[in-house]
């Protein structure tokens, strides 16, 4: 048989790199699944196997598949399957007969007498039976016979078929490898191309891993040359009774992937010399994906002998070329088959035209001048001109064709194919509309948690007259805009300052221009006549924000332009001009009490210090009559009050004092009238402090509580001599602040001695 069978895809292999999931041809499954294979007679599926034939005389089954394949140059293959005899037999032949694989050009469609294992008579192909009846004998045995060839012998019986180099047939296996049993036997058979002799198979035969035959034979008979038949197991009981079970058959292919069987390229042929030249080479990959993967062999229909140079095929007339696709990292049947059909007809290239876009009112568009549809054909070359003039000359040929910036314009183009054939043609330019756009400004109000700033909706600046049909994208500056870099994603809510931005806007024929948009920040508008008061904590005042705005909403919830009667605290007003809200603070302090610092008691003299507050200060002994002055005069010995109030006028400050009884003159001589000084009645007072000064200013005397703030007129003991003397009584008045008073005068002492 000429080296051609087609398997089924091994799946292990149908992962590699480059190949597709191909048909797997396969019995297996419970129960079986027969779908694209034929039951012929007897065969039924039985569970998990196909039994071929039932345990009585006469019994014929097969299974085949359903359509022809087509076997061509297959360099590897391999078969698996599992078999089953077993039955009771008869008394007179035992169990017989026994069951073929093959593949054969015509095979059984009906009962085939058992002596030939259920192979029709002259059936021609590759046969490989496994035999439990000896016909010359009549006895039990388990042989193997193989042909490759046509089944003609006497009988029909492969049995007897011994064509040299055609034909095997094993020793009698039945005391080692007895075909009847209750357990199945597995058996591979693979096949691979007589390196030596390349129409023969090199055949190996295994029987549960037990290696039966191995070596070459050639195809005889109408094998000769076969390149179409049918898959199959077959079996026949004759005089005899047997159950012949199959299961798990499985016909490995691995090969290559066809994309397309037949492909017929554009050629020409050179008017001159009626031939063209054709790279074969360059149409490998319509064929399969990844050619570098494979092996390609170029045939002229009808001719064994390889194309010697493929990528430089010569032709001139119609021409049919062979290919044949070899993986050759495949273990199994691995060829693939395809045409290149040439058919060679006069080229002419055709007058296209292109259209662009004038971008931005350039005046120009950018052109791929290769884009221009002269011709469908590949593997041509381009060469551009300005005019024909140009073209026929050879002169000023367009050196950027990919990129060629023109108004409207005719261009010429000569096409020159793979093959040599040369047309030219003309290529019209022609400008898509301008893309109208305008300028625009976007006024936004300030975020007030950064005045300069606002959120612009991009998307709301009217740049182009005619929205429908448009895109727009947004740039930070021209030269992004240009560049499509740096584009704005936050278009509906762009936070900015004063400033600019861009609008590339697109229309459907991908044509753009671009617009300005000038982006102005609202400013807050505040009022300029509410300002911060001082009053009294008590006291109530008047906020009025003025006039000019759209509306006013308080603090306090009034929605008025003035409000009255507002005490000390912080209060804000939303101010809104146009479409913008400014919230604006106003505060109402408090005002600052003033404070008594230190009064000074000189006589019947009472002066008043203060600080804090706000001056000028006025002063009064009965919160009646006030004054603007400090000094008091003529004021009565005893208890009193001080009030104080600032510019405010708000409530007046109190403060207590005492004013001493005025002593000028003692006579320390123990008679009971004038001895002493006796400030006791000021001990009740904080940090009272009484000291006697002579007239030089130093201190002769201290009273304090261990002398009962008294002074009898002497110092260290002794009487002082008369004079005049000072004295400072200072003390604290306790009132809500501690106030200093000090109260000082001169006292003249006269002793007897």
């Amino acid at each position: 048989m000429k080296k051609n069978i087609l398997f089924f895809l091994l799946a292990a292999l149908s992962c590699l790199p480059g190949k597709l999931f191909s048909q797997t041809y396969q019995l297996a499954g419970n129960p079986v699944n027969t779908t694209g294979w034929d039951l012929v007679s007897d065969a039924a599926v039985s569970g998990d196997f196909i039994r071929l034939t039932t345990d009585q005389t006469s019994r014929y089954g097969a299974i085949k598949l359903s359509t022809p394949i087509t076997l061509s140059y297959c360099d590897k293959w391999k078969v698996e399957f599992d078999f089953r005899i077993d039955g009771n037999g008869t008394t007179q032949f035992g169990r017989g007969d026994g069951f073929t694989f093959w593949y054969l050009a015509n095979p059984p469609t009906g009962f085939v007498s058992g002596g030939g294992l259920g192979i029709p008579s002259n059936a021609s192909g590759l046969m490989v039976g496994f035999d439990i009846f000896n016909n010359t004998t009549e006895g039990q045995m388990s042989k193997v016979h193989l042909l490759y060839g046509t089944n003609n012998t006497a009988g029909n019986n492969i049995e007897y078929n011994n064509t040299p180099g055609s034909s095997f047939h094993s020793p009698d296996l039945y005391s080692t490898q007895p075909f009847v049993g209750d357990t199945y036997k597995h058996v591979e058979v693979n096949g691979e191309t007589d390196l030596s002799n390349p129409t023969n198979w090199i055949i190996k035969i295994r029987i549960d891993g037990v290696l039966i035959v191995d070596q070459s034979f050639a195809p005889s008979g109408n094998a000769v040359g076969m390149t179409q038949g049918y898959f199959g197991f077959s079996a026949a009981t004759g005089g005899a009774s047997a159950r012949h079970s199959i299961k798990n058959a499985k016909v490995f292919v691995d090969k290559v992937p066809i994309l397309n069987n037949t492909i017929t390229p554009f050629v020409c042929t050179n008017p001159t010399t009626g031939n063209g030249t054709v790279d074969l080479t360059s149409y490998n990959s319509q064929f399969v994906n990844n050619p570098g993967n494979y092996l390609f062999t170029y045939y002229i229909l009808g001719v064994a002998t390889p194309i010697a140079n493929p990528s430089s095929f010569q032709y001139s007339g119609n021409t049919t070329i062979k290919v044949v696709i070899k993986d050759p990292t495949s273990t199994l049947c691995d060829n693939g088959d395809g045409i290149i059909q040439l058919n060679p007809t006069p080229f002419a290239a055709s007058d296209a035209s292109l259209i662009g876009c004038n971008n931005n009112n350039a005046g120009t568009a950018t052109f791929d001048l290769n884009t221009a549809a002269v011709t469908t054909l590949a593997g041509t070359t381009k060469e551009f001109y300005p005019t024909l003039y140009d073209l026929n000359a050879g002169t000023n040929q367009i050196t950027n064709p990919n990129a060629y910036a023109s108004g409207p314009a005719t261009i010429y183009v000569r096409v020159t194919t793979s093959q040599g054939c040369v047309s030219t043609s003309k290529i019209t330019l022609n400008i898509h509309p301008v893309v109208t756009v305008n300028d625009r400004e976007l006024r936004s109000c300030f975020i007030e948690s950064n005045p300069s700033t606002a959120s612009f909706d991009l998307t709301s600046a009217a740049v182009t007259p005619t929205p429908v049909g448009i895109t727009k994208k947004y740039y930070p500056s021209l030269t992004d805009a240009v560049n499509n870099t740096n584009e704005i994603t936050n278009a509906a809510n762009y936070i900015a300052p004063n400033g600019v931005v861009y609008v590339k806007v697109f229309n459907s024929n991908g044509c753009y221009a671009i617009a300005k948009v000038k982006l102005t920040v609202l400013a807050p508008v505040l009022s300029k006549v509410l300002q911060n008061q001082t009053i009294c904590m008590t006291g109530k005042t008047t906020l009025d924000a003025g006039p000019g705005f759209s509306s006013y909403l308080w603090s306090t919830g009034a929605t008025t332009q003035i409000i009255k009667n507002i005490g000390v605290g912080t209060y804000w007003v939303k101010l809104k001009t146009g479409e913008c809200v400014t919230t604006q603070t106003v505060n109402i302090y408090p005002s600052e009490h003033p404070v008594v610092s230190n009064i000074d008691i000189s006589g019947g003299t009472v002066t008043v210090y203060v600080n804090g507050g706000t001056s000028p200060y006025q002063y009064s002994m009965d919160n009646v009559h006030w004054q603007d002055s400090n000094v008091f005069s003529n004021v009565v010995r005893g208890e009193a009050k001080v009030f104080v109030k600032d510019s405010y006028n708000c409530e007046p400050i109190e403060i207590n004092i005492t004013v001493p009884n005025l002593i000028n003159v003692i006579t320390p001589n123990d008679d009971g009238i004038n001895d002493i000084i006796d400030y006791s009645a000021l001990a009740v007072k904080q940090n009272l402090e009484v000291n006697i000064y002579d007239r030089y200013g130093v201190q002769i005397f201290r009273a304090d509580k261990a002398n009962g703030y008294r002074w009898n007129g002497t110092a260290n003991g002794r009487r002082v001599p008369t004079g005049n003397y000072w004295y400072s009584v200072a003390w604290n008045e306790n009132n809500k602040k501690i106030t200093p008073v000090k109260f000082s005068g001169w006292i003249v002492v006269k002793n007897r001695e």
